[in-house]
């Protein structure tokens, strides 16, 4: 077990981990991906959408978790509702 340090949480030293990014994404006629930022997508590993908050701001996105050429994985989701793209690693 770590001692306790004694410092105070503080709201001013939190931050976001994970933040999605905006990305440039070109997809398919059937709306796969195809790249991001002008990076291959070697593989779509899966594809799902979440309706939620729909009593408050509803989010509506299109997930699609994907392999880059190169080998490297990205979530990249659609917000269904403005037509932006954002990619977030996993």
């Amino acid at each position: 077990m770590v001692a306790h340090s004694r410092t105070p949480l503080r709201v001013d030293r939190l931050r976001a981990l994970n933040t999605p990014r905006p990305a440039q994404v070109t997809v398919d006629d059937r709306g796969n991906p195809v790249s991001v930022d002008d990076t291959g997508v070697e593989e779509v590993l899966e594809t799902w959408r979440i309706d939620d908050e729909w009593w408050r701001e509803p989010i509506v996105r299109r997930y699609a978790d994907v392999v880059l050429v190169g080998g490297r994985h990205v979530v990249l989701f659609e917000d269904l509702r403005t037509r932006t793209w954002f990619a977030q690693m996993p």
